[in-house]
């Protein structure tokens, strides 16, 4: 369980919310909603004991499990197994029983007996944590998240982007087994349908406590029955005790109620300044007439605020530079990590202008075959042909583009050094970094936000072909909208990877790729049902 009393978030010099208080109990599945950039990631590392609030208390009770979005500071160099058992301390334990078990093999004699009771010891502290079961209960959870047997033995490095943020997931609902709470941040992203709903049903079952930060209005719906709104404008965490369509109406209803308040409120008051100024004229009723006056200060002064309408990154693509005909292209690419061939035969034309959406199971190298296109990787086989004119833009899934010790104005700055300050400054606000955000490290950013600035790193690159990897993830319904709007009306070349619907939707897509197939094709309807369970 965990308590909140009185607590305030700071980002940096700004403070985000103030005298937050709530619970979360056995039992609790809350929802923490909110715009891009409100707070609510702040929010949920101080909850995990990452950081410390600007005040009030928080007291935990029982383990907790803590989901960030970015996991890449993890040990590449672990196996999968190793690193989702680690949540229960048994990665340690396992490996020693391995170890004893590989030196049993080789010995005899006297050191066959000095094995065979390493072993003994190893096997007893193995079996002290849970032993085979749970690392039976560790491979139910990685196979319902889509993680295939064979990846489990595998460093994570050796994963792709999508197949390392399920692996952390299974890590953290492994870890919750027995109880405890779960803080999970945006834990959809990189999930097909199925683990989906194996997911729904897991939070639905749990025991112990949950909190959920996710824009994933299917997952809010189905799984929650409480939910923390995040007020940006006022700074304040507002508790709703009911479920997610509850919640919703009782929202609307809320501000219909407000704007109607308000409305007759300022319509009594002004009909009491019209006559507290006719009568203050008059000596004998001017102590009336600024009672009056006072009176119709205080009607409007003790309403509830209306909501402002929340601030819309203004987001656009580049306008493309001229091109060739075919300004990139790939012959015979191919690519491996840690001994398994990820990317094969991959043959590509992209015409200028072409709409190429490339799907695939995770792993399958969907990512990897954008980073080699980038030229973030180089491929063991095969080349990329840059054709006339070629400028190309990236947008990176886990935003490794982006360099977490510069602030948002100085990694803009960076990839476009012709924009003075004042013109860096306007794109930024056109992304929703104002004032004093924009001095903040990129290493701090939450997700969303980390979108919103590799995105404003696009605006002026002159790109004329985009590699988009998952440029929705991450986002609020409104700034989605920004996202596939841009898409939509953006006359270059994009190769898109995405488990979006609506971006495809959007991209409107004439070619597909397949992968590990490496088979491309014309777009068609038949292809649709594939994004989801890409």
């Amino acid at each position: 369980m965990i308590t909140v009393c009185g607590v305030g978030v700071r980002a940096g010099a700004r403070l985000l919310l103030s005298d937050v208080s709530f619970t979360i109990s056995p039992g609790d599945r809350i929802g923490l909603v909110g715009r891009n950039g409100a707070g609510k990631t702040t929010l949920m590392a101080v909850l995990a004991g990452l950081s410390e609030p600007a005040g009030g208390t928080v007291v935990r009770t029982g383990p907790v499990g803590f989901l960030a979005q970015d996991s890449r500071a993890v040990d590449q160099s672990v196996s999968v197994t190793d690193r989702i058992l680690s949540a229960r301390g048994l990665d340690a334990a396992s490996r020693r029983l391995r170890a004893a078990e590989e030196a049993m093999a080789g010995a005899d004699g006297s050191a066959l007996e000095r094995a065979m009771a390493r072993y003994a010891r190893a096997e007893a502290e193995f079996q002290a944590g849970g032993g085979y079961a749970a690392e039976a209960e560790a491979a139910r959870v990685a196979a319902g998240l889509g993680l295939p047997e064979r990846v489990l033995g595998e460093p994570v490095g050796a994963l792709s982007g999508g197949q390392r943020r399920r692996v952390e997931l299974a890590r953290i609902l492994f870890a919750g087994y027995g109880g405890g709470t779960l803080l999970l941040d945006e834990p959809t992203n990189h999930l097909d349908a199925d683990a989906l709903a194996w997911l729904r049903s897991f939070l639905l079952g749990y025991r112990g406590g949950l909190l959920v930060v996710s824009h994933d209005a299917g997952l809010l719906s189905g799984v929650v029955n409480r939910v923390l709104h995040v007020d940006a404008g006022r700074g304040v965490l507002e508790v709703h005790n009911t479920g997610w369509a509850a919640y919703l109406s009782q929202r609307a209803a809320d501000e219909r109620r407000r704007v109607r308040e308000r409305a007759n409120a300022e319509r009594k008051a002004a009909s009491l300044h019209a006559q507290a100024e006719r009568m203050k004229a008059r000596s004998a009723t001017s102590v009336v007439a600024r009672s009056m006056a006072r009176r119709a200060d205080r009607m409007l002064s003790g309403l509830e605020p209306v909501r402002r309408a929340e601030r819309v990154a203004r987001i656009r693509l580049p306008e493309p530079e001229p091109c060739g005909r075919v300004p990139l292209g790939a012959v015979g690419l191919s690519k491996s990590y840690g001994g398994r061939r990820v990317l094969e035969g991959v043959d590509l034309a992209v015409d200028r202008g072409a709409r190429l959406v490339v799907l695939g199971l995770n792993g399958a190298g969907k990512t990897t075959l954008l980073r080699v296109l980038a030229g973030r990787e180089v491929p063991d086989g095969g080349r990329v042909v840059r054709g006339q004119g070629l400028r190309l833009g990236y947008f990176a899934q886990e935003h490794d583009t982006l360099l977490g010790d510069r602030t948002v104005r100085q990694n803009l700055a960076s990839v476009a050094p012709h924009l003075t300050d004042g013109e860096v400054r306007g794109v930024l606000g056109a992304f929703l970094f104002r004032g004093d955000e924009v001095d903040k490290p990129a290493g701090v950013l939450s997700g969303g936000e980390r979108t919103r600035l590799a995105l404003a790193g696009l605006v002026h690159s002159g790109a004329n072909v985009l590699l988009l990897d998952e440029p929705t993830n991450n986002l609020d319904p409104a700034s989605r909208g920004e996202v596939l709007a841009a898409v939509g009306s953006y006359p270059g070349a994009i190769v898109m990877v995405t488990h979006d619907e609506g971006a495809v939707e959007a991209l409107r897509p004439d070619r597909v790729l397949l992968l590990p197939e490496a088979r491309e094709d014309l777009w068609g309807e038949d292809y649709r049902e594939l994004v989801a369970l890409s």
